[in-house]
């Protein structure tokens, strides 16, 4: 299942519900959202300095992740980043694969 980094940053109105309501009541909110497209929350962190919480999420596809995020952005409680995680074997089979290009002005 992909695996995603979500770093996000509460907007005055997010801070106020989490005030509000608490970070296990937060939790509680991610977990029935992520579960009810089929993922699953591994890891959910609060922070302060630039980032307010840092996850990490898997979904089934990116399609779900990225209806996660228009949804939570267009709420404007927050402000995400959602970044792909990949694998070592990912990796490595990335690095297995011949790719055709030519740098500019080359």
């Amino acid at each position: 299942m992909p695996k995603f980094l979500i770093q996000a940053t509460y907007t005055s109105e997010g801070t106020k519900g989490l005030l509000k309501e608490g970070a296990s009541g937060r939790r509680a909110a991610v977990d029935q959202v992520v579960s009810g497209l089929g993922g699953k929350v591994e890891a959910m962190y609060f922070a302060f300095g630039q980032d307010d919480l840092v996850m990490i999420v898997d979904f089934p596809d990116p399609v779900s992740m990225a209806a996660v995020s228009l949804t939570v952005k267009a709420s404007g409680a927050l402000h995400t980043r959602a970044t792909p995680l990949l694998t070592v074997d990912e990796i490595d089979e990335a690095s297995r694969r011949q790719v055709e290009f030519r740098a500019p002005g080359s």
